[in-house]
């Protein structure tokens, strides 16, 4: 793994977003755990109902940062205001056979959404994608989530499967499971000839 961390280096940068506010992406640490506890505890419920993990957990953050330490993760945060406005993580498996499939997960924070951050994420994530040698990603969301499902398609991604009662919210409610790829090698042409639209990243 150790090459795969070192492969997948990031320098910061500034960013300007469509309504003229700029925020800071760089890697995420350790050091930002109380920052992304913070972050997770700001989010609405119906948010955090459709989370994949309950990321307002510290033991799931501690093994998020794990995650980060091994290399199979790597989190882009973005900050504005000394407030994180966002993140992009792309999570890889370890099995051999998957090995050049990523999933993407984007969120921002509900002062930030409809301002462009989510894509501005995804194009930041996709070219650290590139650097880890991903040929694919994929994202999952439940059937309900509409608003990510719109998004995601903004960005190119199409539906792979749909999985009846393949998960549980956070209440116990079994969801449909909405499953989304797409060629990470294409997604400069599709950021450059997309107009750029609002969208949600609720659950992204």
């Amino acid at each position: 793994m150790a090459t795969a961390t070192q492969a997948a280096k990031y320098q910061p940068k500034q960013l300007q977003l469509r309504d003229g506010r700029q925020v800071s992406v760089r890697k995420m640490t350790p050091e930002d755990k109380s920052a992304i506890l913070e972050f997770a505890r700001s989010l609405p419920e119906e948010d955090l109902l459709f989370l994949r993990t309950d990321i307002t957990d510290p033991s799931v953050v501690d093994a998020w940062i794990e995650n980060l330490r091994k290399g199979n993760t790597v989190t882009l945060l973005a900050e504005g205001a000394d407030l994180i406005a966002g993140y992009a993580s792309a999570h890889r498996d370890e099995a051999r056979w998957t090995r050049r499939v990523g999933e993407v997960r984007i969120n921002a924070a509900t002062g930030y959404r409809g301002a462009g951050l989510g894509r501005a994420l995804a194009a930041e994530i996709f070219e650290v994608a590139r650097s880890l040698g991903l040929k694919k990603m994929a994202a999952m969301m439940t059937q309900d989530q509409t608003g990510a499902r719109t998004a995601f398609e903004r960005l190119g991604f199409t539906v792979e499967a749909m999985l009846t009662e393949w998960v549980e919210d956070r209440r116990g409610h079994p969801r449909d499971l909405l499953v989304m790829s797409y060629d990470v090698a294409g997604f400069n042409d599709q950021a450059t000839t997309s107009p750029a639209q609002s969208e949600d990243t609720r659950r992204v």
